[in-house]
This record gives C-alpha cells, sequence and structure tokens, in this order.
C-alpha cells in the first residue's frame, strides 16, 4: 500500500470526454480518477509480485501522474491518481500495466499478460467521493481477511 498526502477535488469538467470499449470511460484535464483493474483469470500475485507492482507504482509517481493511493491485491489493484502534463489515463494505463507484468514475469521466470485489458474507471468529484474510495481503498484488504492492519499491507 501506498499513500502520498495532500489529495486535492477536481475541478470543472468542461471538457469531458466519454469513450467506451466495453465499460465507459470518462476523461477530463485535471480530473482525480479511482481505478481498479484486475488480474487475467487464474493470476495471483504473490506478495513479493504485489511489491513489485506497488514499487512500479511509486516509481512513476511525481512523473507520469500524482498518486494518492494505491492498494495492489493478490488478484486486483486500486487506485487513486491524476495525470500529470500531456499524459492521458489510457497511456498511463497502459504503462503501469505492462511495465509491472513484464516485472512480475521476470520475476517468474515467465513470460504473457498478467492483468486483464480494460480497467475501471471513475472520476472522483468531491471531497466526499475521494473519502468514499479512501475508505474502499483501505478496507479492501481486511475484508479480505489478508491483514488487520492496512497500513502494513505487503500490497
Amino acid at each position: 500500500m501506498f499513500v502520498a498526502p495532500d489529495c486535492p477535488g477536481i475541478s470543472d469538467m468542461p471538457d469531458l470526454k466519454i469513450t467506451r470499449r466495453h465499460l465507459p470511460h470518462w476523461t477530463s484535464e485535471g480530473a482525480t480518477y479511482f481505478i481498479t483493474f484486475h488480474c487475467r483469470w487464474g493470476i495471483v500475485l504473490s506478495p513479493d509480485e504485489q511489491r513489485i507492482v506497488v514499487q512500479h507504482i511509486k516509481d512513476g509517481d511525481g512523473v507520469f501522474y500524482d498518486c494518492f493511493a494505491a492498494m495492489v491485491m493478490p488478484n486486483h489493484a486500486h487506485l487513486l491518481l491524476r495525470p500529470r502534463g500531456a499524459f492521458t489515463l489510457s497511456r498511463i494505463m497502459h504503462g503501469l500495466k505492462g511495465v509491472s507484468a513484464h516485472k512480475v514475469n521476470q520475476s517468474r521466470g515467465t513470460k504473457g499478460h498478467i492483468w486483464r485489458d480494460e480497467s475501471y474507471d471513475r472520476i472522483v468529484r468531491n471531497a466526499k467521493d475521494l473519502n468514499k474510495k479512501l475508505r474502499y481503498l483501505f478496507d479492501n484488504p481486511l475484508k479480505k481477511n489478508l491483514t488487520d492492519d492496512p497500513w502494513n499491507y505487503a500490497g
């Protein structure tokens, strides 16, 4: 788990864009997003592999995005982040999932996809919404009985 301080709310969304593959994706410049992405069916990340993914998320923080919180579970991950500069959410997710899959595969001595193609993303609209998403993110390993303290959870 990783939490950075001072996650501000988003500004108005005059440039809101809505696209769709299987899931709807709303984007707006300056928006903060709550993102969930899942492992492909049958793939489970070990605690060491979860730490690899967390470290990769940390490595991109402050460069490609501002990450306010992240929790990597055995079969999925949650992020609260805001893209930086010209980096789009789509590009960020492509890099996060692609490079972290490569690193996990390297540690396993395998090749192939780790993550499902599409991610669930939602624009965080206000402080109440942000707090709700943070609570969900922190409660996730507690609900799954993976830890009794999310601050000390491996992911």
